[in-house]
């Protein structure tokens, strides 16, 4: 700044003010020392205490001095209030008006005028004005009042003007502060003079009342602030003053004083609050003393020094308050409550002490008061350095780590705010002020919100970024009153948005701005506000920063937009100022997971608090009783790649080989302060890390064969390698081949550095191949690390020939562990049926000597080593096999084999299947007509019994007209098709097959369908047989149903084990099947069949008579038995004996037990009652012979159970059920005599015939 001329100073020095002084302020009593100290030192420090009139008088002093003649007395105040207050005091002091001699210069409000002497400002305002007048020639005296509140600003300016001192000899600087820790200033400004003046103070009586419990705990605070205040009230009148940690502690303790019956009490009291945030109207109840009523005022630590409250005579400090502390680790202010030091403990209890003696009353110890700080910690050792480190840089004094501190703050403090100063973009690599940085340097506002508005010119919508930020720099012009918050919330329900709290702001201003346009007159302004619960005062305020920031930005060459911006617009201009306030929304209820791993909820008053919004950015985050996100917003995270720029930091994984692509391709997650903003993004791999993807390139591509090409190079070396590859699969050795690396040695050796992907190399091939034209040609003797001579088609044929004479193509595959490892088998559907499970336990000639080893050498020891050596066993028992059709099982024959060679019998079960090398079993893949696979297994029954019927279903396309089979008819009620062959050959998807003509059951009328498999066929032939006799004789069947003789005996004698109707249903089945076809062959011509028909016919009433009298026989025994068996004392025998006849006499029994076994029937049953008869006598040979017949039963058991799963049949088995009976009869009825010889013995001979 350019200095005054001599013409001016002479004419400042003429009109100088002559101030007076009155005697009853402390400091006016110290005036000549102080005055003394000013003219012979650079700096002085006064140390006074509230209440000495240091801040007004001082300025004075100086006049005195002449100071204020060559430049400004500056004169800083840390708060707006005081500055404007304090120039208003000295101003009448001097009488001059305001703006004239004595102005003020505060954000956005200017009242000085070239011909003033003392400017009043805030101590922001004088760093501001650092960046045009680096030396603050401006000013000849400097006062810096209150510095022992050592914020940010204060701080800086002691840091800033000491390095100035050397460079302005002239500049004159007083610090002034309310506390005895002077000694720190004196140092820091080279043991400057300190000059102590006492306040005007009456003595102030400590009284300590400890709370008994947790300090912290709520409830305790209130008790014993109601027992201060009782306590208070016996002592005499005047006013009390609360201090309280912040405002919900403030309304809690409000309820519980209005709840209170205050006994001494006749004229009532009135109870205010106070803190920051209130209302201008209701902090100015504070200031108007109510004679008729006593009040007790709770407030914050605003009332310490801030503001004087009048008529206080007590006071009640509960020591605790809500101090700021940002954490560098989380990059959130947390406004936590701390114990406060002793400084403000005394600045508390100073407050009852200015009108008269006053009692100050304590709730914790005096141990306590004594064990606090001594000081508050500076506001610098506690916050971001962010907007100090930019103005800083941009005052060019150096770096901030050698900047003369009064403390230096932390070096983790300083690393936290070039961090930010990084997030906003402001600062480089090199922690240099970039374009935007020197920009922001320029704004007088928070360095996020100056990014905003950066940000909203390149984004058009700086008009409405301008309202939003200007809003944030000050307090919410929305009033809540403590008593009528329902009422403001529904008032303020009008400006809200769904999506965002920040256009909440822009609702507001246009409400306000119409509210300007209509305006009456101020009066009524004012009232229209209050009735919304607004305040005016804050509304005039925010449009003057608004005004301030326009012209600030017009001098830029800004301009506002005119057409109105999109929610994405504004919301991506805020983010640039706000990436650090972004949050991701978790499973929990309201938590979001927000940068660096911090987790936050939404603050309850936002729009978004019962949302379910994803992705949200918030104005600040505050920590109090938890972690709170205000003012927030949704985002879409799609905008955060780009605004974070280089703050994204880019991870890469699983890169890979995409044939389709023809590149290698990686997944990048991109992540913005550990927030995954784009979880999984495919990113061609080869711009990132090229020689990485060569490599992968050359393996997946050209090695493995993932490439799809028409060059001639590739088709040879796939060729060539999937036949040497096949050598290996057959052989089940891995020793063919050469390892994939030789072949990546071959390409990576020829292939240049920069191919990468398929369009690289495709261009690079071409050119090369004009040189070569078999330069990528893979050669046989580098493939191959020996010939597989052994390797023919007779031992590893390339396909099978089922017994019906389809061709069904087998694969082999080297793979152990793989589902496919060993032989696979391909079958058609339609085909399934026919496999044979004997051929298919041979494998292939090329592999049944490995499995005939393994069986051999599971067998015990006992017999196996008769068979060593072992290889020469195997040799003779593959020698002794056919290569034509196998009757028997590869087990079955071994054990034959075992038999001859040993004379040792091995039983099915010595052989553990399950334990079998799966490579070692033939695999099974069921194919449908496309060539799909429908399943896959390696048990042949398994896969019958799933789809057998499917296959049987698709054997014949009858829904295709092209490949219907002529033979086949629907609707058939008598023999009039001619002959019916045993089989007829028919086309299939082109191929010939076998198929097995049949009739089947329809009810009431057969059909001729063609079958998969003989055995089906003549299992479905008789029953429609059957059917056809039916209807042939329908006649003799419907007379036989009405007149079957015997039924009413023979149903009253089996009542107790079978219904009467289904008795009779019964009887009608088994007497149609013995007399229509019995043991008969059945007909397949027209002639057979009316001759099946004749002789059914003549059979009919015999078999009735014949089955009528048997059945008679056996409820005649069947009641015999029942009396019987009341004679039996021991439980065993008689479960043993109804199990006996369960298997006997059932639902169905006649129809299911063969003709030639139900004729025995009555014998059983005569057996069981000499069983019983016998039993007394002889006990102990009973439990013998008991022993013997139920391990073979259980034997049947297990083994019919097996069989019904897998749906097999076996007439051993069946034989042996039956012969269980007959040695019954043996053991226990030998007087009855057996049909033919049995005995536990042949029975298990008989059961090794019995198929596993």
């Amino acid at each position: 700044m350019k200095k005054f001329s001599p013409e001016v100073i002479a004419q400042r020095l003429a009109q100088l003010p002559t101030p007076t002084y009155v005697d009853d302020l402390p400091v006016n009593a110290r005036r000549e020392e102080i005055k003394q100290a000013i003219d012979h030192h650079q700096v002085v420090i006064i140390c006074g205490e509230t209440g000495s009139g240091k801040t007004t008088q001082i300025p004075k002093i100086c006049l005195e001095l002449k100071r204020g003649v060559h430049g400004l007395i500056g004169h800083t105040q840390p708060r707006r209030i005081a500055a404007r207050t304090v120039a208003a005091r000295i101003a009448a002091e001097l009488n001059s008006p305001l703006g004239q001699a004595v102005g003020y210069k505060v954000r956005f409000s200017d009242k000085i005028r070239p011909d003033s002497y003392i400017k009043l400002m805030t101590d922001g305002i004088l760093l501001a004005e650092t960046q045009g007048d680096p030396q603050l020639q401006a000013y000849d005296t400097l006062i810096i009042d209150e510095a022992h509140e050592r914020s940010l600003n204060i701080d800086f300016l002691l840091g800033f003007i000491k390095q100035l001192l050397s460079q302005r000899p002239d500049l004159k600087v007083i610090v002034t502060s309310a506390t005895i820790d002077a000694q720190r200033f004196s140092q820091h400004f080279n043991d400057a003079p300190v000059i102590e003046v006492t306040g005007r103070l009456y003595p102030v009586e400590m009284l300590y009342r400890p709370l008994h419990a947790d300090d912290e705990e709520e409830s305790d605070m209130q008790r014993g602030i109601i027992h201060a205040v009782d306590e208070l009230m016996t002592l005499g009148a005047g006013d009390i003053l609360i201090f309280l940690p912040g405002e919900r502690e403030i309304r809690e303790t409000a309820e519980t004083l209005r709840k209170h019956h205050f006994e001494r009490l006749r004229g009532g009291i009135e109870i205010l609050p106070l803190f920051a945030r209130l209302s201008f109207a209701e902090q100015e109840r504070v200031f108007h003393i109510n004679s008729n009523r006593r009040r007790i005022v709770l407030a914050t630590n605003v009332a310490e020094t801030s503001l004087t409250v009048p008529g206080i005579h007590y006071v009640i400090d509960s020591g605790w308050a809500r101090v700021n502390r940002y954490s560098y680790r989380n990059k959130v202010e947390q406004l936590l409550i701390e114990k406060i030091s002793r400084a403000s403990a005394d600045q508390r209890a100073g407050r009852c002490g200015r009108v008269a003696n006053g009692v100050c009353i304590r709730l914790y110890s005096e141990q306590d008061y004594q064990a606090r700080k001594p000081y508050t910690d500076p506001e610098i050792l506690r916050s971001s350095l962010a907007a100090v480190i930019l103005r800083m840089q941009s005052l060019k004094i150096g770096d901030v780590e050698n900047f003369p501190f009064l403390e230096a703050p932390a070096p983790r403090m300083i690393a936290d705010g070039y961090q930010l100063l990084a997030e906003l973009g402001a600062v480089d690599e090199k922690r240099q002020l970039t374009a935007i940085g020197w920009r922001l340097a320029k704004f007088p506002i928070d360095p996020k919100i100056a990014r905003m508005i950066l940000a909203a010119k390149h984004e058009n919508c700086l008009r409405e970024i301008l309202i939003i930020t200007s809003a944030l720099s000050l307090q919410d012009p929305r009033d809540r009153p403590f008593e009528q918050q329902a009422a403001a919330d529904e008032a303020h329900r009008r400006f809200q948005d769904e999506r965002s709290d920040f256009l909440a702001y822009l609702k507001l201003w246009d409400f306000f701005d119409e509210l300007l346009k209509h305006k009456k007159s101020t009066r009524k302004l004012i009232a229209h506000c209050r009735e919304n619960f607004l305040s005016y005062r804050r509304l005039r305020e925010w449009r003057e920063i608004h005004g301030q920031l326009h012209v600030l930005l017009t001098e830029f060459g800004f301009k506002p937009n005119e057409i109105p911006a999109s929610y994405d617009e504004i919301h991506r201009a805020l983010l640039a100022g706000l990436l650090g306030n972004i949050g991701f929304r978790t499973e929990k209820d309201n938590e979001y997971l927000g940068a660096r791993g911090i987790k936050f909820a939404v603050f309850p008053g936002s729009v978004l608090r019962k949302g379910k919004t994803k992705w949200v950015v918030a104005a600040e985050l505050v920590e109090t009783s938890k972690l709170y996100a205000r003012c927030a917003a949704k985002i879409d995270p799609a905008w955060l790649e780009r605004i974070g720029g280089s703050l994204c930091k880019r991870h890469y994984s699983d890169p890979h080989w995409e044939k389709k692509r023809a590149q290698v391709v990686a997944f990048e997650q991109v992540t913005l302060y550990g927030l995954i903003i784009v979880p999984k993004r495919p990113v061609h791999y080869g711009a990132i890390h090229p020689r990485e993807a060569r490599e992968i390139f050359i393996r997946s591509a050209l090695v493995t064969g993932e490439y799809i090409t028409q060059a001639s190079f590739f088709h040879h070396n796939q060729a060539l390698i999937q036949e040497i590859e096949e050598l290996e699969h057959k052989t089940r050795r891995q020793d063919v081949l050469v390892d994939e690396q030789e072949i990546y040695a071959f390409f990576d050796a020829i292939l240049p550095e920069e191919v990468t992907n398929g369009a690289g190399f495709e261009k690079w091939r071409k050119q090369a191949e004009q040189q070569d034209a078999q330069v990528l040609y893979l050669k046989r003797e580098l493939l191959m690390r020996h010939q597989a001579d052994h390797v023919t088609e007779v031992q590893f044929p390339e396909c099978m020939t089922v017994p019906e004479g389809s061709v069904l193509p087998l694969a082999y595959r080297f793979e152990p562990g793989h589902i496919m490892d060993g032989v696979t088998v391909s079958v058609p559907l339609p085909l399934l049926n026919r496999l044979d499970g004997k051929q298919l336990d041979y494998l292939v000639p090329g592999l049944i000597r490995e499995k005939v080893t393994w069986y051999l050498k599971a067998l015990p020891k006992n017999i196996r080593r008769i068979l060593v050596p072992l290889p020469e066993s195997v040799t003779k028992f593959l020698q002794s096999q056919s290569i034509a059709l196998h009757v028997l099982t590869l087990q079955e024959a071994l054990a034959k084999f075992v038999l001859t060679e040993t004379t040792l019998s091995v039983s099915p079960e010595t052989w553990r299947i399950s334990d079998i090398p799966i490579h070692l079993l033939m695999n099974i893949r069921v194919l449908d007509d496309a060539g799909q696979e429908l399943a896959m297994s390696r048990d042949l029954n398994e896969l019958q019994k799933r789809l057998g019927e499917a296959a049987q279903r698709t054997f014949v396309k009858r829904n295709d007209e092209s490949e219907k089979i002529s033979i086949e008819r629907e609707q058939i009620t008598q023999w009039d098709f001619g002959d019916l062959p045993d089989e007829i050959l028919f086309m299939r998807n082109g191929q010939q097959l076998t198929g097995y003509p049949a009739l089947i059951d329809r009810s009431d009328s057969v059909a001729i369908r063609l079958f998969d498999t003989r055995e089906a066929a003549e299992i479905a032939l008789r029953s429609g047989i059957r059917r056809l006799l039916c209807l042939t004789l329908k006649d003799q069947l419907k007379q036989l149903e009405k007149s079957l003789p015997g039924l009413g005996e023979i149903s009253m004698q089996l009542t107790t084990r079978i219904n009467p109707g289904d008795l009779k249903q019964d009887m009608l089945t088994a007497i149609i099947d013995r007399a229509l076809l019995g043991d008969d062959p059945l007909p397949r011509t027209e002639s057979a069949f009316i001759a099946q028909q004749q002789r059914a016919k003549n059979r009919l009433p015999e078999i009735s008579v014949t089955l009528a009298r048997l059945l008679q026989q056996i409820g005649r025994e069947y009641q015999t038995l029942l009396q019987k068996f009341t004679q039996i004392r021991i439980d065993k025998v008689k479960t043993e004996l109804n199990v006996q006849l369960d298997n006997l006499i059932y639902p169905a029994f006649v129809s299911n037990t063969p003709w030639n076994i139900i004729l025995h029937i009555p014998r059983y049953l005569k057996g069981m009652g000499l069983r019983i008869d016998k039993l007394s006598a002889n006990p102990a040979r009973d439990e013998h012979n008991s022993r013997e017949v139920n391990a073979l039963w259980q034997q049947y058991v297990q083994r019919l159970e097996k069989y019904r799963e897998i749906e097999r049949t076996d007439e051993n088995l069946s034989e042996f059920r039956w012969q269980i009976e007959e040695l019954r009869i043996s053991l226990f009825a030998q007087e009855l005599k057996t049909p033919y010889p049995v005995s536990v013995k042949r029975l298990q001979k008989l059961w090794e015939c019995v198929r596993q």
